[in-house]
């Protein structure tokens, strides 16, 4: 990469630690933004924040989705306006803004990987409030890009790590098999930001996640495996075992058309990342 300088913000989630780390050996200057540091609510601030600045990067997001359910506004400001505040900061200092959002933009009512340009349907208010949030980006400037990415675990809370605990705590633990979608390592998502970024590609929409697709329950015996347990002590269950306040997708499988035509190495298949990724996420730092 040139010498650039990227601000990292949300840099103290998951995702965000994992773009700071990548972009550390490399040539360029990081400034790494908590919430602490930003508050993406203030327009103000965020202009401040991002002057002088080459590459933004908004991993920060109200992430809380079932809480999003009664709190839709609380939600709506960080995920909506937080993110148009940024964007158009961007815009006006020259830089160029890589917003992260999900899958929940669409309906979970699939049963083809969904394109880059699917039209959003989501059924939560997180889904809403993000939905919003890739529609402000794109209307501030059509050079920013907005990065989906789905089933994210990694050197924080996340599944395989509420997976690995529960099996050291009980004989045998229950996982649905009626949600499918591609596990991805923030790691990955966070190579491919680069990848993204130093290729000069046109803006608008990307989808960051792992090849193939997977249950849950694919994925908790997966890591069963992992971590030295018979994965055979994980057994299918469906979602309506775990009614919950805020719609799960059902199908969350994303394509990666626009990666392919053009010529950007998209993640490689599920499996294979989460046995490169394993020893890191269940080691942790």
């Amino acid at each position: 990469m040139s010498r650039t300088r990227w601000s990292v913000v949300g840099a103290a989630g998951m995702l965000g630690r994992e773009m700071v780390d990548v972009l550390a050996p490399q040539d360029v200057e990081v400034a790494a933004l908590a919430r602490g540091d930003l508050d993406v609510t203030d327009a103000a601030a965020c202009r401040d924040a991002v002057a002088g600045s080459s590459v933004v990067v908004n991993a920060s997001a109200y992430t809380a989705v079932d809480a999003a359910e009664e709190h839709e506004a609380e939600a709506f400001v960080v995920n909506a306006v937080g993110a148009a505040n940024l964007a158009a900061a961007c815009s006006s200092a020259g830089a160029r803004l890589v917003h992260v959002s999900t899958d929940y933009v669409f309906s979970g009512q699939a049963s083809e990987p969904y394109a880059e340009d699917a039209l959003p349907a989501p059924r939560s208010a997180y889904g809403r409030s993000k939905a919003a949030g890739e529609w402000a980006v794109l209307a501030a400037d059509p050079q920013h890009m907005v990065v989906r990415t789905a089933w994210l675990y990694g050197d924080g809370p996340c599944f395989p790590r509420t997976v690995t605990r529960l099996l050291e705590e009980r004989d045998t633990i229950a996982v649905v098999d009626d949600q499918v979608g591609q596990p991805t390592w923030s790691r990955d998502v966070a190579e491919l930001v680069g990848r993204l970024v130093e290729a000069e590609v046109p803006g608008g929409v990307y989808h960051a996640t792992s090849s193939g697709r997977a249950t849950w329950h694919d994925l908790a015996r997966s890591v069963a495996r992992s971590a030295g347990h018979d994965p055979r002590r994980v057994e299918a269950t469906t979602s309506d075992a775990f009614p919950r306040p805020a719609p799960r997708p059902a199908w969350s499988v994303l394509g990666h058309a626009r990666l392919d035509a053009l010529g950007v190495e998209a993640v490689g298949p599920w499996d294979e990342r989460w046995e490169a990724a394993s020893s890191a996420v269940l080691l942790p730092r």
